[in-house]
C-alpha cells in the first residue's frame, strides 16, 4: 500500500489502469481533452501489476480500476470522477495542483 501512495503523490495527477479496460480509456481521454498530462500506470503491462491492484483494493478501490489520484489522494473510478466533473468540481481541483492552468 505505501508503494501505491508514493507514485501516487509523485506528480499531480495519477491514473492507475488496465490496457484492455474500457473506462480506463475514458477516463485518460477526459484527462487528456482538459490538457492534463497524467501518469498512467497500466496494470496489466508493470511488473508486480497485481500487488498494485490489491493494495488499490485495500484502499477501498472497487473496482481497482480506474482509480484515479489527484494531489496524492484518491479520487476514486470513473463514477467519481463524472460526478466531479458534471458538479464543475473536477477543473478547479486540478488547476489546485498545479495539472491545469487555464
Amino acid at each position: 500500500m505505501e508503494r501505491v501512495t508514493k507514485m501516487a503523490s509523485e506528480k499531480p495527477v495519477v491514473i492507475f489502469s488496465r490496457s484492455t479496460c474500457c473506462m480506463c480509456h475514458t477516463i485518460k481521454t477526459l484527462f487528456c481533452d482538459f490538457g492534463v498530462n497524467p501518469t498512467v500506470y497500466e496494470l496489466d503491462e508493470i511488473p508486480r501489476g497485481r500487488e498494485i491492484e490489491q493494495a488499490l483494493t485495500m484502499l477501498g478501490c472497487s473496482p481497482t480500476v480506474p482509480a484515479v489520484f489527484i494531489g496524492g489522494q484518491l479520487v476514486g473510478g470513473a463514477n467519481e470522477v463524472m460526478s466531479l466533473h458534471l458538479k464543475r468540481s473536477l477543473i478547479p481541483m486540478l488547476k489546485s495542483v498545479g495539472a491545469l492552468w487555464v
